[in-house]
């Protein structure tokens, strides 16, 4: 996809913001109208949360291959890898290497949650790499992006799970000829199985579509379904997991098809530590997606709150 491709995705991500925005709101005034008839006085108004969801990842992905995985991440090792193995089109073929390429990546949006339902973020991601070939890269920006999480529905002890949608939009950086804009879209169900919502079941999909600035290269749709469930502790440690498949369209970079599709195995595993409030204050995530050979990502989640309710 050229130019043209990525305001296609710029308008797809208006348009599925606008939709959890009013989706949100709609759902929230609903609520707020069923308690009109409660003699209780409403709760003072309060900041909304604002941090730095620092989130720092360690990536090996097997040569030759593109690890998209889950999430945002993933998703921007998955620009660098590309950028990669442009960087290397003219020195050999990277479906022939045997060995491996690893990755650090710094990932810092800054996040403001809105309400209970709605967060809002944008931020950078930096990194460095070494592939088979070549040294460890300097560490610098990498991608920027924007984004929105927010509850379409919220089960709050009914019989219809949770429904969460979550868009995000990525642009590499520096601008070239190869520059990429994608686009991660992801809906997931939420069933608590008790009324403290602390055991229940998830379900979800997730749809990457990227854009690349340029008609010698294409980097197709990435799929990915799953299930998984969660246990949270009374001291508010959680674990969650996620177990699914994946189906990767395949990349294409110049008059060589350095990236074969495949449809794989992947799974992921969250370790996270929350307040009374439910805000987190440490997670770590390890993932294995399989490309068709494994390629392994742990990521560690430290937020730095300037407002914390």
């Amino acid at each position: 996809m050229r130019a043209g491709g990525a305001n296609r995705l710029a308008r797809a991500f208006g348009a599925v913001a606008a939709l959890a925005m009013i989706a949100s709101v709609g759902s929230r005034d609903m609520a707020q109208a069923a308690d009109l008839d409660d003699d209780e006085p409403e709760a003072a108004s309060t900041l909304p949360n604002l941090y730095l969801d620092l989130r720092t990842s360690y990536s090996t992905v097997p040569a030759g291959t593109l690890s998209i995985g889950f999430s945002n991440p993933s998703l921007s090792s998955a620009i660098a890898a590309f950028q990669t193995l442009a960087a290397a089109a003219g020195v050999a073929a990277p479906a022939t290497r045997s060995s491996s390429s690893q990755g650090v990546a710094l990932d810092v949006p800054l996040t403001m949650d809105l309400n209970d339902r709605i967060s809002v973020y944008g931020g950078f991601s930096a990194g460095t790499s070494q592939g088979p070939m070549s040294d460890w890269s300097a560490f610098a920006i990498t991608s920027w992006n924007v984004g929105i999480q927010a509850d379409l529905y919220q089960q709050n002890g009914g019989s219809i799970p949770t429904v969460t949608l979550q868009a995000t939009m990525t642009r590499s950086v520096p601008d070239s000829p190869l520059a990429t804009t994608s686009l991660n879209t992801i809906i997931e169900f939420d069933y608590a199985l008790n009324a403290d919502e602390t055991r229940g079941l998830l379900a979800g999909v997730q749809d990457t579509r990227t854009a690349v600035d340029s008609p010698l290269a294409a980097i197709n749709r990435n799929l990915v379904g799953y299930v998984g469930a969660y246990y949270q502790w009374p001291d508010n440690w959680k674990v969650s997991g996620r177990i699914g498949v994946q189906s990767f369209g395949g990349a294409r970079l110049l008059a060589f098809t350095q990236v074969q599709p495949f449809t794989q195995p992947i799974v992921r595993l969250d370790l996270d530590r929350n307040d009374d409030s439910d805000n987190r204050l440490f997670g770590l995530t390890a993932q294995i997606a399989w490309t068709p050979k494994p390629a392994y990502q742990l990521i560690v989640r430290t937020p730095l709150y300037a407002v914390r309710n």
